[in-house]
């Protein structure tokens, strides 16, 4: 049997492993055990950060909301629960948008959901 030299396929993989680490300071980036640690735990971070991401915006869309309501005579929770009411299909995205944006179809929008 032909004998087996990993010397190409090991360096393919080293190259590799130490091309994600790029930018990465000290033994993260030169060395390669250390380095696929460092992938490892990127990995599990930006996994954890994507899930984070979602909660983040749905915190700043309802504290926009709730900023532009207030002068209007409602809060966050009120106008929520009104929209539901009236069956409107805003989300709070759009609403935020709107709220930051464009204040006065915000503002006219609130006013709808009054008569």
């Amino acid at each position: 049997m032909a004998r087996v030299k990993r010397g190409v396929s090991k360096t393919k993989r080293r190259k590799n492993i130490l091309a994600q680490t790029k930018g990465y300071r000290f033994d993260r980036s030169k060395k390669e055990r250390i380095a696929r640690e460092a992938i490892f735990h990127a990995g599990s971070y930006a996994f954890r950060d994507r899930k984070a991401k979602k909660r983040e915006f749905r915190k700043l869309w309802a504290l926009r909301i709730n900023a532009a309501a207030r002068p209007l005579g409602l809060s966050y929770s009120k106008l929520i629960g009104t929209l539901k009411k009236h069956g409107v299909g805003l989300d709070r995205k759009s609403l935020a948008a709107l709220a930051k944006d464009y204040p006065d179809i915000f503002g006219r929008v609130v006013s709808q959901l009054r008569q």
